[in-house]
């Protein structure tokens, strides 16, 4: 890794990144995370814990007349016994923000999930390596390295053939998401095509991506970070986990519900916050959950596993879900004219499914994460939308 005898190192801080809500000194460097460490200490499971720490929507931000640019990280891999290892996790960079150049990390850290149920892993410890982008255009420019999406990577060293400053504020509106494992970007082949990220450039806003796999729960933790967390739009997709974990009944989602907006509100009371229902799931739309993984066929896949009957007993699917919320919202909007609600279904439905099938039958393809970004931007960020931009 040499860039010449002009090389200039520079630490990586805080006031380089965006899209994260903490960060973590480590022996190795610094890791974002997308909780606070007040919220980290309530986790219940590891598999939001790694799922937080994965730096979707994170990016470096600076500007610079480099034409060379190293990134040094230790990132930590997920893999699951049995299946192929997955691509190295992909670093896009963004030049006056449109992508430039790609890279990957070999090495690192691996996590092999050993039980797919359980979440139970082994860690193989390895070595540290370098995103390096080259012939970049001359002259000054705004950089973005958008971190992989799927990766826990540790933020080391920052090194170019000139100097690096600050960006300057570009003024855009802060918007804060939360959602689950499609908002986290899951079978995504690159950080800046997840659906979030897609929308955001789309709505021209800088996003902060609270999307967890495995972890939209409406956890109170995860509410009071969003509540603490600087936002001028906010939306939270809510539902599909809460199905396919079997987590509640119908008696228990409901006052969740309420709570978690309860408490966004505390802190940001007049904000447009916008309520999204999960996207099209047939597994799940009349069948509870739990969910359970399928390795027939050689393939990961995944079936609802519980009784549909047992709906009139409370059971959740994604088809009562989505008239609660629905409800909910409809019901809290009488004092609250900035609250609204989007049917997921508008962003990805029948008509998508038979166009971009979902892969695993849970998670959106590449094209399907285009479609749904396309989709929410129209309805949320256009004209007459609940994020359009509000004049007079």
């Amino acid at each position: 890794m040499n860039t010449g005898h002009n090389t200039i190192t520079t630490p990586v801080t805080t006031d380089l990144l965006r899209g994260f809500l903490d960060v973590e000194t480590t022996a190795h460097g610094l890791l974002p995370h997308r909780l606070p460490a007040r919220a980290r200490r309530q986790i219940p499971d590891d598999q939001l814990a790694v799922a937080e720490a994965q730096p979707s929507g994170v990016r470096l931000v600076f500007r610079t007349r480099a034409t060379t640019i190293e990134l040094d990280t230790l990132p930590t891999k997920r893999v699951y016994r049995g299946l192929p290892a997955p691509a190295d996790g992909v670093y896009d960079l963004l030049v006056d923000g449109r992508l430039a150049a790609r890279a990957t990390v070999t090495g690192g850290n691996v996590r092999t999930i050993t039980d797919m149920v359980t979440q139970s892993f082994e860690l193989t410890e390895g070595p540290a390596g370098t995103a390096r982008f080259t012939g970049l255009p001359a002259g000054d420019k705004d950089i973005e390295i958008w971190l992989p999406h799927t990766e826990i990577t540790e933020l080391i060293a920052l090194r170019t053939d000139a100097p690096v400053e600050q960006a300057p504020d570009n003024g855009r509106r802060v918007w804060l998401h939360h959602g689950s494992s499609i908002s986290h970007g899951s079978n995504a082949t690159r950080p800046t095509a997840i659906w979030p990220a897609l929308a955001a450039a789309r709505g021209g806003v800088e996003l902060v991506n609270m999307g967890f796999g495995g972890g939209a729960l409406l956890d109170p933790f995860t509410a009071r970070a969003m509540r603490d967390a600087p936002a001028d739009l906010i939306s939270v997709k809510a539902g599909i986990n809460v199905v396919n974990s079997d987590a509640m009944r119908l008696r228990a989602f409901g006052p969740a519900v309420h709570g978690f907006l309860d408490t966004i509100r505390e802190g940001h009371p007049t904000t447009p916050l916008l309520v999204v229902s999960p996207v099209l799931c047939p597994v799940q739309e009349d069948t509870p959950g739990p969910l359970a993984p399928d390795f027939d066929g050689g393939t990961l896949r995944f079936r609802a596993t519980g009784d549909p009957a047992e709906r009139a007993a409370g059971r959740l699917t994604l088809n009562v879900v989505r008239a609660e919320l629905a409800r909910i919202v409809e019901q809290r909007a009488a004092d609250d004219p900035n609250l609204y609600h989007l049917d997921g279904r508008d962003l990805y439905g029948e008509k998508d499914y038979a166009e971009f099938p979902l892969p695993d039958e849970v998670h959106p393809d590449p094209a399907g994460h285009r479609r749904i970004g396309e989709n929410f931007a129209r309805l949320a960020f256009g004209d007459g939308g609940p994020f359009a931009v509000r004049t007079g």
